[in-house]
């Protein structure tokens, strides 16, 4: 027998014996106020959430805190007035001064205030990576609870590319100091619309 058949035969008879496998999860996290507990969470790493009743209070607030930025870009029809127009289908490299980008997201997660973004929603797949400041619209009534609540709003959907964005890029890989914007938007800011 070779040391090969050898080794195998070893693994084979050393097996753990089997265990059964753990029941579903019962008791998922569910939050009173998920909202509530996404603008913390957010607010937590580093990113801003703002409640807002319309388009209108929207527009006022992304006028005052984006003031003095050149370059604003959006895929949202409603804030067509705020942003550089044509700007969709230009070479991904033409973006990367791109100052705000403000895009809408399918499902925010109030555990980790994770926001539910693919392709269809980003206009360029670079946008929300390569932009200084991030700003996505989610509407309240999309704000879930948990990630498994998440997994199952995703499950059966088709589409290209999607990601879970939480919060501006972040480091702490240099002399172990977080560093927000190291690698990506500097700032995200989330507008929850009623």
């Amino acid at each position: 027998m070779s040391s090969r058949a050898q080794i195998l035969a070893r693994v084979k008879e050393n097996q753990p014996d089997l265990t059964v496998l753990p029941a579903d999860l019962i008791a998922l996290v569910q939050y009173a106020d998920p909202v509530e507990m996404f603008g913390k969470v957010l607010d937590g790493i580093g990113g801003m959430m703002h409640p807002v009743k319309d388009y209108a209070e929207m527009i006022g607030l992304i006028n005052t805190q984006f003031a003095g930025l050149p370059r604003i870009i959006s895929t949202i029809p409603e804030l067509k007035e705020l942003t550089e127009k044509d700007w969709e289908n230009q070479d991904p490299h033409s973006y990367e001064n791109v100052d705000v980008a403000i895009i809408k997201a399918h499902f925010g997660v109030a555990e980790n205030a994770a926001l539910w973004v693919t392709e269809s929603l980003m206009g360029q797949r670079v946008i929300p990576f390569i932009c200084q400041q991030l700003v996505v619209v989610v509407h309240k009534k999309d704000i879930l609870s948990n990630m498994q609540e998440a997994y199952q709003q995703i499950a059966d959907s088709v589409y290209g590319f999607g990601a879970f964005i939480a919060g501006p890029s972040k480091t702490a890989d240099i002399e172990q100091s977080l560093v927000l914007g190291a690698h990506g938007p500097k700032n995200m800011t989330v507008f929850v619309l009623a």
